[in-house]
């Protein structure tokens, strides 16, 4: 990790970031851009509630890094020491009674399934969808120091894959935690499309199968490979998308017209980076932008929250929204453990 990530503190700023714009987007999702213009006022100036609370989005956060504490603490990052302490915390999550913030029906159901001890993961996990639950958590994957390409591409993969199966559920997975790696070590914004795109093209056929074991054949794709490129594939059309849309979108129309409403990951993904690079020098008019959208508003925002938050380090954000944010103690300490 570079002097410059740890001036910035951007493992710091980048949990913060997802929490502040998680809490900004919760009393916002499900509601259209006028009725959130009506409920909060112009979105320029839109402020974080009080008390500021956050969704199944930041618990679950929090869940990952925490199971990906646990197992970087037990020595070399690897599937079999990834997936039980990781399961753990989620069925942890699932079973809370703080988990009461509207979560995603597949994470519900994938996490019930992953109650039962010596199931196979890959029983548990929702071939089928590939809903923003798999990304909208992953932040912490790219923030874990010492990580080689394939342990992190790994762990981001088998972290979605736990709930969401789809291949573009994994995929999405990669390319979020491989942009919050870019920015925390000072990529260049604008640079940030083409370097992502380059990364999805490389690993387009590549399947993690140290990682991912047999769950490919669980689909009706004919090879490994074939299942992982439609992963690839799609998320490759939503970043040609944010291209187009940065150099064309006004600021003041709902990203979601753009790149997507967010509810499905290659959506959240690239319509939280829309909003960061519209505002890249603004970070919280990036997430007051994110939190005002027709679409899944919270997950959107977080996104958009991580990246700001990775680029520009934990200064990015107002004192006095963070000593406000729900689990403020939690999202601190781990940032300072992957900023020490």
């Amino acid at each position: 990790m570079t002097t410059t990530t740890l001036a910035k503190r951007a493992a710091t700023g980048t949990l913060l970031g997802l929490a502040l714009g998680d809490a900004l987007g919760f009393p916002t999702e499900f509601n259209d851009v006028p009725s959130i213009l009506a409920k909060c006022g112009p979105w320029r100036t839109m402020e974080l509630p009080r008390p500021a609370y956050v969704t199944d989005d930041t618990q679950m956060t929090l869940a990952l890094a925490r199971g990906l504490r646990t197992a970087t603490d037990r020595g070399l990052l690897g599937p079999l020491r990834m997936e039980r302490p990781v399961r753990e915390e989620f069925v942890d999550w699932y079973q809370s009674p703080d988990n009461n913030r509207a979560p995603g029906r597949t994470c519900l159901v994938a996490c019930n399934l992953l109650k039962t001890e010596g199931r196979p993961w890959q029983e548990a996990s929702q071939i089928n969808s590939k809903g923003c639950g798999a990304n909208m958590r992953v932040a912490p994957v790219g923030l874990v120091r010492g990580l080689s390409d394939e342990q992190r591409a790994g762990a981001a993969q088998l972290q979605a894959a736990l709930t969401h199966g789809h291949p573009t559920a994994l995929a999405a997975s990669d390319l979020t935690a491989h942009a919050i790696r870019l920015l925390a070590q000072g990529a260049e914004p604008m640079g940030l499309i083409g370097q992502l795109r380059s990364y999805a093209y490389e690993n387009r056929q590549r399947y993690h199968s140290r990682w991912l074991g047999d769950l490919w054949s669980r689909s009706e794709d004919p090879t490994p490979e074939h299942f992982i490129a439609r992963g690839w594939d799609e998320c490759l059309e939503a970043l040609d998308r944010v291209r187009h849309a940065v150099r064309t979108v006004s600021p003041e129309t709902d990203p979601c017209l753009a790149t997507g409403e967010g509810w499905i990951a290659e959506e959240a993904l690239a319509t939280g980076l829309l909003c960061f690079l519209l505002f890249v020098d603004e970070p919280l008019t990036a997430l007051r932008r994110a939190a005002c959208t027709s679409g899944d508003s919270d997950s959107i925002a977080c996104l958009a929250g991580a990246f700001a938050g990775a680029y520009h380090g934990s200064e990015a954000w107002p004192t006095e929204w963070a000593d406000r944010i729900e689990y403020q103690g939690d999202l601190m300490s781990l940032g300072a453990l992957w900023d020490a």
